[in-house]
């Protein structure tokens, strides 16, 4: 692969992938701080600084490795998890529903601006290509993490809410899953399960959603 290709990839996709990882992450931590878990604040994670967040194994050196050996065609990456104590929660069962659902909700509106940006760079006449891919890439990064995090298996977030919608006779049982998520999500990745079934019809439907809801804004910048 053309090592020219590969750092102008990085550089457009830089800035969105840190905003959508580091925003997603604070997001879970001031949800929790506001129903009455203070974790992640005493630990200095409710914060918009990326550093905060970044696991250099799986924000950095794992997608920048999956990207050279596959072209591109497989990306996997994650950042260091905002700690949570549910039991902390004013009312765990309620309020770790909205925890979880804070850090795919920051997504979905950060892929609103995004592409909001890039309606407006193209009605300025913008034309400099790599503003343009930059707010491409943001849509993009932002409703794929959208989307796979709503994945309903724990540890994703996706588990996460269904955990707190079922009974407690069904979400125990559901929650020991949790161990092995990770793997089992994996597993799914590697056999293009997720990929085919949930990620590729999911992102269609949001993106579609993010046309209509910005359909006045292109009419103005058209």
């Amino acid at each position: 692969m053309d090592f020219a290709h590969i750092i102008q990839t990085i550089a457009i996709y830089a800035l969105p992938v840190l905003f959508a990882i580091t925003v997603h992450e604070a997001a879970h931590g001031y949800v929790a701080r506001h129903f009455g878990d203070g974790t992640a604040a005493f630990l200095g994670r409710v914060t918009l600084n990326p550093l905060k967040h970044i696991d250099p194994m799986g924000t950095i050196a794992m997608p920048l490795f999956l990207y050279v050996v596959t072209g591109g065609a497989f990306l996997f990456g994650y950042a260091k998890p905002v700690p949570v104590n549910f039991g902390a929660l004013r009312n765990p069962r309620r309020d770790s529903l909205w925890v979880a659902l804070a850090g795919p909700a920051s997504n979905l509106v950060q892929a609103l601006g995004w592409a909001a940006l890039l309606y407006v760079l193209r009605g300025a006449g913008v034309e400099e290509r790599f503003f343009l891919e930059m707010c491409r890439a943001g849509v993009l990064v932002n409703v794929i993490m959208f989307v796979f995090n709503l994945f309903p298996l724990p540890p994703l977030d996706g588990g996460r809410i269904v955990t707190s919608l079922l009974p407690p006779r069904l979400a125990i049982p559901f929650s020991r899953i949790e161990p092995w998520g990770f793997f089992i999500v994996m597993g799914l990745i590697v056999a293009g399960v997720i990929s085919k079934l949930w990620m590729l019809p999911l992102m269609s439907v949001t993106f579609r959603f993010i046309d209509l809801l910005l359909s006045p804004l292109a009419a103005v910048f058209r």
